[in-house]
């Protein structure tokens, strides 16, 4: 059994440990309310605009079609990556790592894949493959529609140039604290709805369809890339607040525990040193 300093040490280390989770968990739980609220109000938005878009490509012929719908033989891929700057939050990085690593083993096996990294611990797992192309985890110092912008033009451009064919975003969609979803949405092309024949609506468009949908598309790919990048940064904080609470209760159990193993050291010791009195003073009797 360690001596009663040795235990009295690791108590105070455990002790320290624990008042850091749960500060840990209080930041971030506080964090955790303001971007929960961001990505709820914006979602139906974003949802409803990407339908909206969808929809009216679908009933566009392949001539008066985009440029962002256009559909190539796929050779080149781009597999956009959002993970988190910081780590302490449980499996929440290590999941998208994995699903990142799916998609270039088995789904794309034979195509040339890249990546853009968004979130440093992306950034850590993958330039040593030699496949990042641009590590965008400064949009996190200030994470605003308009930063986000750039790098949704900058995929755009890129896909536009012809220099990849297919453009995936993997990121962790908020549920609740306890449960982030790994997501894969296809970011280009744009894949129209599948457009049910029965049903024959006569839309009025002013200006043109085509005017509309070469208006929407770049803001609802902005868009669309925004909201998975506020999903993410909502997942984080989940994650971690859950880490952080599970670390805390680990933390007072290994304390108890720690604490328990001291007072029964101690009495012991007490016990050994009232034992050598009695029979030290039974000695000089004798």
């Amino acid at each position: 059994m360690a001596n009663l300093k040795e235990i009295r040490s690791r108590i105070t280390s455990v002790s320290s440990t624990m008042q850091i989770t749960s500060a840990m968990k209080m930041v971030s739980a506080a964090k955790l309310k303001k971007a929960q609220d961001a990505i709820t109000a914006m979602r139906p938005y974003a949802d409803k605009l990407t339908e909206l878009l969808q929809s009216l490509s679908a009933t566009m012929d392949e001539s008066t079609g985009s440029k962002f719908s256009a559909q190539r033989e796929v050779n080149k891929v781009l597999i956009v990556a959002v993970t988190s700057n910081r780590g302490l939050c449980g499996a929440f990085n290590s999941n998208i790592i994995k699903a990142v690593n799916k998609l270039t083993t088995e789904t794309y096996a034979n195509q040339e894949v890249s990546y853009l990294v968004i979130g440093k611990k992306a950034n850590d797992a993958f330039k040593k493959t030699g496949r990042v192309i641009a590590n965008e985890s400064g949009v996190f110092d200030d994470l605003t529609f308009d930063n986000v912008s750039e790098i949704a033009q900058l995929l755009m451009d890129k896909f536009v140039a012809g220099e990849f064919d297919k453009i995936e975003i993997v990121y962790n969609k908020f549920k609740n604290a306890a449960t982030q979803i790994v997501m894969t949405e296809q970011f280009l092309p744009i894949v129209p709805v599948q457009s049910d024949s029965s049903v024959n609506l006569d839309y009025l468009f002013e200006p043109s369809k085509v005017e509309i949908i070469e208006e929407l598309i770049p803001k609802s790919l902005k868009t669309q890339l925004y909201k998975g990048i506020r999903d993410s940064f909502a997942s984080e904080h989940g994650a971690r607040m859950t880490a952080m609470h599970k670390a805390t209760d680990n933390a007072k159990e290994l304390k108890d525990q720690l604490t328990l193993t001291y007072n029964k050291a101690r009495q012991a010791a007490i016990t050994n040193e009232i034992l050598e009195i009695v029979g030290g003073a039974e000695a000089l009797n004798n």
